[in-house]
């Protein structure tokens, strides 16, 4: 576990969402970093202090959209929360050549699989309650869509914390059902210990990463 200096100015770091379920390791990952972070609601106006929220919960409210644009640094970013909201995501992505699901009910047959990506990279893959090892061509699918996603925002894939790609399976074809980069179930709690750790640590790292990025990495107290 990295230390905390005296002479270091640490980011305020807010997760907005609940600390129970299945993000309750969060602040404990962010912690071997060195990152320090708490648990508030979206709504409380502290949020608004923060150097940096991670969006870990979402609403339809109508101020939801609004406070993402008052938050100083939001990942993902309000514009992500704004393209993502809705079904548009899915228009977008459809004309830009990415295999979605359109219209249509998938037989009982198909399965639906969860795909996580952490800056951009894959993660882990879920089915219902249980983790899986998915197939690399249903992997080739969810990076498409994230790829598809980010040109279409103008931004690079690494600059997206996390995204779930949920992808129906039918009679060996593939289609994206949809793209969640607002605050998505993750499966942390699916995965075995260790699993679960090293998924962790590498969501720590992403946020480190977008801290620097965001010019908002350790700053030093210290005079000249």
């Amino acid at each position: 576990m990295k230390l905390a200096r005296p002479d270091i100015r640490h980011p305020r770091i807010v997760l907005a969402g609940s600390a129970d379920g299945d993000d309750a390791g969060l602040v404990a990952a962010l912690r071997t970093r060195g990152l320090h972070a708490r648990w508030l609601a979206w709504q409380d106006p502290r949020t608004l202090d923060a150097d940096l929220v991670i969006l870990r919960d979402s609403s339809d409210h109508k101020e939801f959209l609004a406070w993402t644009r008052r938050v100083p640094a939001l990942l993902n970013a309000a514009d992500v929360v704004a393209w993502n909201t809705g079904r548009r995501h899915l228009r977008d992505l459809g004309r830009a050549g990415v295999p979605v699901l359109r219209g249509r009910r998938p037989s009982g047959s198909a399965v639906c699989t969860a795909l996580v990506f952490l800056g951009g990279i894959q993660s882990h893959a879920f089915v219902e309650a249980s983790p899986i090892d998915a197939d690399f061509e249903l992997w080739d699918l969810g990076q498409a869509a994230l790829q598809a996603a980010a040109d279409h925002l103008s931004i690079g894939v690494e600059e997206l914390l996390y995204a779930r790609a949920d992808v129906i399976e039918e009679a060996g074809d593939a289609e994206l059902a949809d793209l969640n980069l607002i605050a998505p179930s993750l499966g942390w709690g699916l995965l075995d210990d260790d699993a679960r750790e090293d998924a962790q640590r590498r969501f720590a790292l992403c946020v480190e990463s977008a801290l620097d990025r965001l010019g908002l990495g350790p700053l030093s107290h210290r005079g000249p």
